[in-house]
């Protein structure tokens, strides 16, 4: 059973430095994994052939993959890698690639497959250890909400690009003013910067990207996630609680309830973007 204090959950969230984001990942990330069955953790791109969260998953990699245009790639930075399952994902479709997973999470790095063509770095999204002009592609699929500075990583990511090169990102983002009263319990449990569709994109274009495509993609992925967990609740209840209390649970899926209705409402949205220098 995994013990975790509701006071350390409010200033992880409420803080969200980097400490306190490896924190929420180290104890949160077993949710998602025993929800999935699998070790992607992001929320999944749904439609009638992708109805179950893995699938869902596996398709936003395939989706984002393609949309980054990795078959013409052959350096990629996946920054914020996770326990490294989009990574191998990408490799088996694209054999080619050479893939590096940047983590500030050590321990999600020590848990990533150990694979030919992917290298494991523990660094910073903000200070990226590689030479300027020196990779093709920079991605980060569901990760860049944690980033911060935003314009530091931005920047860190327009340095290490080839000329050619480009930056595709993948992100819960806001639409309309994210108060407190529109967010409700997201406000808390949204453990990300709540960063907004016109934010992202200045910050792009400030620093001298130019974006090529952008996608809103949100009603494919918050309400099926939804309407998901509440078909199978009794089941994923069942296997939630064999590792956290009711009370995890009781928070998570009145989370996804409010995350529904911010989406019907355009208060959130999910934002596919591709941009080159």
């Amino acid at each position: 059973m995994v013990n975790i204090n509701p006071l350390d959950v409010i200033l992880w969230t409420l803080r969200r430095n980097e400490k306190d984001v490896i924190h929420l990942y180290d104890s949160l990330s077993p949710v998602m994994q025993a929800a999935t069955g699998g070790s992607m953790l992001n929320f999944g791109f749904w439609n009638d052939d992708y109805n179950e969260p893995l699938s869902a998953q596996k398709n936003m990699c395939n989706f984002f993959g393609k949309f980054a245009e990795l078959e013409n790639t052959k350096t990629v930075l996946d920054v914020g890698s996770g326990l490294g399952a989009p990574a191998v994902f990408w490799r088996k479709f694209y054999p080619n690639l050479q893939l590096n997973c940047v983590n500030i999470n050590f321990n999600q790095l020590k848990f990533s497959p150990h694979e030919k063509n992917i290298e494991l770095i523990n660094s910073t999204s903000t200070k990226l250890p590689f030479i300027d002009n020196s990779v093709d592609c920079v991605l980060a699929l569901e990760s860049s909400q944690h980033f911060k500075p935003f314009e530091d990583f931005i920047s860190e990511s327009k340095r290490v690009l080839k000329k050619s090169g480009i930056l595709a990102l993948a992100l819960p983002v806001t639409i309309s003013n994210a108060t407190l009263r529109k967010l409700g319990i997201l406000k808390f449990t949204w453990s990300s910067e709540h960063y907004s569709l016109d934010l992202i994109k200045k910050g792009l274009t400030d620093k001298g990207f130019t974006i090529k495509d952008e996608l809103l993609i949100g009603s494919s992925v918050y309400d099926p996630l939804c309407n998901y967990y509440m078909n199978n609740r009794e089941f994923l209840k069942k296997s939630i609680q064999q590792q956290y209390s009711g009370f995890v649970e009781k928070i998570l899926f009145n989370s996804l309830l409010k995350m529904k209705k911010a989406s019907e409402e355009k208060i959130i949205d999910y934002l596919l973007i591709k941009c080159k220098l």
